[in-house]
């Protein structure tokens, strides 16, 4: 192989590895709801989502915990880092990060709704 190809493979491959799985160009999530990396885990999701919880203020870790999923993904809060707390019409709405901000805010009924149906579906969860 000449050096020019082992070059180019070489800069592709450190551009597939910064920028991550679950990343589209544009910078946007495109994780499937509930999808898992072939190298994760439920339990290493959980750890992920146990630390940045930890670094939530004691007065959005019960919000957050309450909300669960990503208004805009439906991806676990936490499972980015730390979630982003927005204010929605005067209420709080979690989003798994920066990516997520513009389209949550887009929509506020939408994104109302979809927070009262995610809060659902956790309280289900965990009456399980």
């Amino acid at each position: 192989m000449s050096p020019r190809i082992l070059s180019v493979a070489s800069v592709t491959s450190l551009a597939l590895f910064l920028t991550g799985c679950g990343s589209a160009q544009n910078g946007t999530p495109t994780a499937a709801p509930n999808a898992q990396h072939a190298d994760h885990g439920a339990d290493s999701e959980k750890a992920e989502c146990a630390a940045a919880f930890a670094k939530l203020s004691d007065e959005d870790r019960p919000l957050v915990e309450a909300q669960g999923y990503c208004v805009v993904t439906s991806e676990p809060l936490g499972s980015m880092g730390p979630p982003l707390k927005l204010i929605v019409n005067e209420q709080p709405v979690f989003v798994c990060c920066k990516g997520c901000e513009k389209k949550a805010k887009s929509n506020p009924d939408k994104t109302l709704a979809k927070v009262e149906e995610l809060k659902a579906k956790v309280k289900s969860e965990s009456s399980n």
